[in-house]
């Protein structure tokens, strides 16, 4: 068992899984994300996880995460059913690319494909305009295009450990012009199988540590429906505004770190 392995088993570790996964739940549901935008760095961060590990053991625990959250959202009727599948067709396609090329990027690469990752979620948050009464509309040329957006998020899945949510969402409503409630439900129906079919992957790498995961994907069931609620009610650009500045400070501390990663070598 190696230094990192170690420090996953005591008491300390554990209750980080449990907070991690409470925190993950709540902005799950909030936003549409499968919460690996939170595990990912604060895996990273506080218990010194490796950047793949981590990212293998956030997609497992994206998946009863998403699953809670499409139940709260399907309750509202905010669900656009066959979009979401037609994404998730793609996107597990797209998982298995990018778990095929985890092993072979490096450490540094990875973090810096994570923190550009963030800075494109933060732009996008600021462009998009939510709106509670836009209809999505599905058509061929709708169809086609889904499939792509699909392959490319689940690639990032695969690759950074996150659903594809944070990408998804903001896809949703800018490109597609669906409402933010539908778009944050959908995105949370797509990722599911993404995460599956990732996770599926990531353990025949041995990149997932399965006891995480289950405590931090359980711990965030707790809340999800939570945050699903508070996305009802809360002003869209408001929450946008707090997800951004939130995802500023992920996207700084890792920056920081990569830069160190670089310099010891």
């Amino acid at each position: 068992m190696n230094d990192v392995q170690a420090g996953t088993r005591g008491p300390r570790a554990y209750v980080t899984f449990i907070g991690i996964g409470l925190l993950a739940g709540l902005l799950s549901g909030l936003f549409g994300v499968g919460g690996g935008t939170v595990i990912v760095p604060l895996l990273v961060l506080l218990l010194h996880f490796d950047q793949r590990l981590a990212a293998g053991t956030s997609l497992a625990a994206i998946v009863p995460t998403a699953s809670i959250g499409v139940i709260s959202y399907a309750t509202t009727g905010s669900v656009a059913w066959v979009p979401a599948l037609i994404l998730a067709a793609g996107a597990v396609v797209g998982a298995q690319i990018g778990t095929k090329l985890l092993p072979r990027i490096s450490q540094t690469a990875l973090r810096w494909g994570f923190v550009g990752f963030l800075v494109v979620v933060i732009v996008s948050l600021f462009l998009v305009i939510p709106s509670r009464d836009a209809v999505f509309e599905l058509s061929w040329l709708t169809g086609v295009a889904l499939v792509a957006v699909g392959i490319g998020t689940g690639v990032l899945a695969g690759l950074i450990g996150v659903g594809g949510g944070v990408i998804v969402v903001p896809v949703l409503m800018l490109a597609f012009g669906t409402s933010d409630l539908v778009a944050k439900g959908t995105s949370l129906l797509m990722m599911i199988p993404t995460a599956i079919s990732g996770t599926v992957g990531n353990l025949r790498n041995r990149n997932v540590d399965i006891r995480a995961a289950l405590l931090i994907g359980l711990s965030a069931c707790t809340t999800t429906a939570l945050g699903a609620w508070l996305a009802t009610i809360v002003d869209p650009t408001l929450g946008n505004m707090l997800f951004a500045a939130y995802l500023a400070v992920i996207a700084i501390q890792m920056a920081i770190k990569a830069i160190r990663g670089r310099k010891r070598r």
